[in-house]
């Protein structure tokens, strides 16, 4: 018998929290769809889940950017709580995003040091190597309380229950482990999760749980496996449907004919200006939710005069960022110019390089350009979109690793009335095939069908250079080597660029092909382009091959066959 090593506690620090904000936004990612899908309360608007993911979105991005602004050193803990809990206070999309905000601003309050804890709590400044288990409670406690007083009335059955939850689990860990808290809170929120459809009628009457919760059960999940590598999933929840034999509460059903609009705003304002608006907006709507501090809140409020819930920001302070939504109607961007009249139909692409921008931009494509190192937000592709002004649009993400951040902007773009579809695209050739059978004139559906059974038909490959000594599928590799990638799995390791990309066509080829497509990086030759169309024109003779370049990206090659 192998005896288990005893294992160090746990602390949090501020990899952990990173590692959370990306774990976070995948599992929203994964979970969208299914989230949106029971989003019955407080208005069956079906965006629940794509608003937590844009949410958490913006606070990864802003931990990534506190991570940059150290580099090579490291942020301390608390300088990477209050990024995560700002990015989320700015980029908070909707009542359940707001929510999220505000639980995450209760963590940063404890877990950021003595610029942001309570008086007489531990705070980080006191762990130097990170946070312990207790201060994780202490923090998941506050965040919990925090929620209810951002929520003017608040209604159990909902995330503010399952927060209260996860945090009682938590404290009753008992433990200094901060990976042990993590999965008591996570326990603790998925057993009221289960329980919300017996608390809020509307769930019952549905058979879901609450949306906003089961978000919140993802987050957690996540936190859980940044701390212990543990993958955890919710029992016998592969849905967020729940069997529900009866409702235990008498509530009203849901009115119908509520509030037209939702409002969103950042405003810079005080606090005791907040304080009056909070009970200006209260008299105008419901589901008001204000969140923040420190001269910067985000307004959330459901009303029938929208107007009327901007001139009361006015009134407090400066609100900007403002969003109507008028429900079912999409998204009422304010603007003081009449509608442009849209086209019918265009092309949004994400592209890596300059060179292939342009060949996109010339077959008509709205391009998205990518950044080594800086994939876009599900935001620049929103923007891409509103850009293209289009009635359809029809988007290429060009990369594996962007699946969830596309369908998210998709998903938004809808409700502001665009038709969308999502090619699942995983190399930029793969949408270069697509292009070519692109066909403006055809019926959406039919182009859209044609478009993605031509990138379904190209098989893509990379040529990338190994930053470090590691296993691949094609054995170890050191830093240095060319490696070549087929469908994403590295396939041949070599030491220069000619023959490993030579050796990429041969296996690609061998199931059969009719064109060859090479988008060469900007440090390689003309003369390794030349010398692979001879080797494919010599040993493929019905194949032919074009070249294109493609200026600065990531990848030394990428290689397509049709």
């Amino acid at each position: 018998m192998v005896k288990e090593a005893k294992q160090v506690p746990q602390n949090l620090d501020a990899v952990a929290v990173r590692a959370w904000c990306r774990l976070a936004l995948d599992a929203l990612g994964r979970a969208r769809e299914e989230i949106d899908s029971i989003n019955v309360y407080p208005v069956a608007d079906g965006d629940t889940g794509t608003n937590l993911y844009l949410t958490v979105e913006s606070a990864s991005q802003a931990v990534d950017a506190a991570f940059t602004g150290h580099d090579p050193a490291l942020p301390s803990l608390a300088e990477t709580v209050r990024a995560m809990a700002h990015g989320a206070l700015i980029g908070a999309r909707g009542n359940s995003g707001t929510i999220l905000s505000q639980l995450l601003r209760g963590m940063a309050q404890i877990l950021g040091g003595p610029d942001g804890g309570e008086a007489g709590e531990t705070r980080e400044a006191d762990h130097p190597d990170g946070a312990d288990g207790h201060t994780l409670e202490l923090a998941l406690r506050r965040a919990a309380e925090s929620a209810y007083e951002a929520v003017a009335h608040p209604v159990e059955g909902t995330v503010l229950t399952v927060a209260t939850a996860a945090a009682e689990a938590a404290g009753a860990a008992g433990s200094t482990d901060c990976g042990t808290v993590a999965r008591a809170a996570y326990d603790g929120a998925c057993a009221a999760l289960d329980r919300t459809p017996g608390q809020l009628a509307v769930l019952g009457r549905a058979g879901v749980v609450d949306a906003g919760g089961r978000g919140l059960v993802a987050v957690l999940g996540a936190l859980v496996r940044a701390l212990s590598g543990e993958t955890v999933s919710r029992k016998g929840a592969d849905s967020g449907h729940a069997r529900v034999e009866a409702a235990e509460c008498d509530e009203p059903p849901a009115d119908a004919s509520g509030p037209a609009f939702e409002v969103i705003y950042l405003l810079e304002a005080d606090d005791s200006a907040v304080a009056r608006l909070r009970t200006r907006l209260d008299r105008l709507g419901d589901s008001l939710v204000v969140v923040g501090g420190d001269g910067l809140w985000n307004v959330h409020v459901h009303v029938d005069d929208a107007g009327a819930a901007v001139e009361a920001g006015v009134e407090a302070g400066r609100p900007h960022r403002i969003r109507i939504t008028h429900f079912g109607a999409g998204d009422a961007h304010t603007t003081a110019q009449p509608p442009q009249e849209r086209t019918q139909r265009a092309i949004v692409a994400v592209v890596p390089g300059e060179g292939l921008a342009g060949l996109y931009a010339e077959a008509g494509a709205t391009t998205v350009p990518t950044r080594v190192g800086e994939p876009p937000a599900s935001g620049e592709l929103v923007d891409a979109i509103r850009r293209a002004h289009a009635r359809e649009v029809v988007l290429l993400p060009n990369d594996a690793e962007l699946r969830h951040t596309a369908a998210a902007a998709a998903a938004q773009a809808r409700t502001e009335g665009v038709r969308v579809a999502l090619i699942p695209t995983r190399s930029a050739v793969q949408g270069i095939a697509a292009l070519a059978v692109h066909a403006p004139d055809r019926r959406f559906d039919e182009d859209v069908v044609a478009m993605t059974s031509a990138a379904g038909a190209t098989r893509y490959g990379e040529l990338a250079v190994a930053e470090r000594q590691s296993w691949t599928m094609a054995g170890i590799c050191q830093a240095g080597d060319v490696l070549g990638l087929i469908d994403g799995d590295v396939a041949v390791i070599g030491a220069e660029v000619a023959p490993t990309a030579a050796s990429v066509l041969d296996r690609m080829l061998s199931a059969g092909g009719e064109m060859v497509t090479l988008v060469l990086g900007e440090s390689v030759p003309d003369a390794v382009a030349e010398r692979l169309e001879k080797h494919v024109r010599d040993t493929y003779l019905a194949v032919d091959t074009v070249v294109y370049r493609g200026g600065r990206q990531s990848a030394l090659m990428l290689i397509g066959v049709e």
